[in-house]
C-alpha cells in the first residue's frame, strides 16, 4: 500500500512538472513574458547569454539540491529529487517538440492560461509532499537561520527576479508579468485547501440533545457538545458543534430547524480539517447508554 502510494505521488510531481512546463513553452515564451522562480532568472540570462534555459535550469536546480541536502538534510533533498530533473528535461522536450508553434498571440490569454498551468502544477507537487526546488530553496534556509517567513522571502526574491527582467521588457509586458505572478498565486492558494475546506457549526438550542442525535444518526456526522449558560437569563444550555462538508450544510440546517425552529445557528468557514471521518477514515464504536 505504501509502494502504492509512494508510486502515485512520484507520478503526480512528474505531471505537475510537465504541466509547469507545458504552461512555460506554450504561454509564457510565445509572447515573452516575464514571471518568478528560477524560470524568471533563466529568462534573464538566456536574454543577456545566449544559454539556453533548460540548461541554466538543470544547473540552478542541481546546485539548490546540493545546497538543500547539507542545509536541510536528507528527507528534504529527496522531495525535491523528481523535480530537479523532470521540469529542466520536460522544459527542453516540449521547447524542441513544440518549435515555433503557438497556441495563441493574445498576451492576456497567454497570461491567463499560463498563470493557471504554473499555479495548478505547483499545488499538484506540494499535494503530492514534494517540492518543485530551484528558488523554493533558500527562502526556506533563510527562514531556518533568521525566522524570516518563508512567503515573505519568496515574494521579495520573484519582485527582485522581475527587476531583473524589466531591464529589457517593455513596459505592457511587466504588467502582465505582474498579473501573471497575481493569477498563478491565488491558483495556488485555492488548490492547496481545495477538498479541505468544511463548515463548522455552532448550535444554541434548548432541545441541544435531541439534535445532537439527529446530526449523528441522519447526517453521519461526529458532535461535540460544550457547556454554557446565556447570556440574559444566565439558564445553563449545551452548545452543539460540528464539522460537516459543504454539501451536508444545507442538510444539517434544515434538519436543525425542524427540531428547533429558535435555534441560533453560527455558521463559519474552516479550512482545513484532520482527525477521523475526515483526513482519517471513520471509525464507528459501540455506544453504550
Amino acid at each position: 500500500m505504501e509502494n502504492k502510494k509512494l508510486l502515485f505521488n512520484i507520478l503526480v510531481v512528474i505531471f505537475g512538472n510537465i504541466l509547469y512546463a507545458s504552461g512555460i513553452v506554450f504561454f509564457i515564451l510565445p509572447v515573452g513574458l516575464i514571471t518568478g522562480g528560477t524560470t524568471g532568472i533563466a529568462l534573464s540570462v538566456n536574454h543577456f547569454t545566449g544559454l539556453p534555459m533548460s540548461y541554466f535550469i538543470f544547473g540552478f536546480n542541481m546546485l539548490m539540491f546540493l545546497l538543500g541536502f547539507v542545509v536541510l538534510g536528507k528527507k528534504f533533498a529527496l522531495t525535491t529529487l523528481v523535480s530537479t530533473f523532470c521540469y529542466p528535461i520536460a522544459l527542453e522536450v516540449l521547447q524542441k517538440a513544440a518549435g515555433d508553434y503557438r497556441l495563441t498571440d493574445d498576451i492576456f490569454l497567454c497570461t491567463l492560461f499560463g498563470g493557471i498551468c504554473i499555479g495548478a502544477a505547483i499545488a499538484m507537487v506540494i499535494r503530492a509532499g514534494a517540492s518543485t526546488g530551484g528558488m523554493d530553496i533558500p527562502p526556506l534556509i533563510l527562514n531556518k537561520y533568521t525566522r524570516i517567513s518563508v512567503s515573505v522571502s519568496l515574494y521579495v526574491a520573484d519582485c527582485v527576479i522581475l527587476v531583473l527582467q524589466a531591464a529589457f521588457s517593455d513596459s505592457e509586458k511587466i504588467l502582465y508579468g505582474i498579473v501573471l505572478v497575481l493569477i498563478y498565486t491565488i491558483v495556488l492558494d485555492k488548490l492547496l485547501v481545495l477538498g479541505s475546506n468544511k463548515m463548522q457549526l455552532e448550535i444554541v438550542s434548548k432541545r441541544s440533545k435531541e439534535i445532537k442525535e439527529a446530526i449523528i444518526d441522519e447526517i453521519d456526522r461526529g458532535v461535540t457538545l460544550l457547556h454554557g449558560s446565556t447570556g440574559y437569563l444566565e439558564k445553563e444550555t449545551d452548545i452543539v458543534l460540528s464539522v460537516v462538508s459543504n454539501r451536508e450544510l444545507y442538510k444539517v440546517e434544515k434538519l436543525v430547524h425542524q427540531i428547533d425552529e429558535e435555534a441560533f445557528v453560527m455558521i463559519s468557514r474552516v479550512s482545513e480539517v484532520r482527525g477521523r471521518g475526515f483526513s482519517a477514515g471513520k471509525r464507528y464504536l459501540k455506544h453504550e447508554k
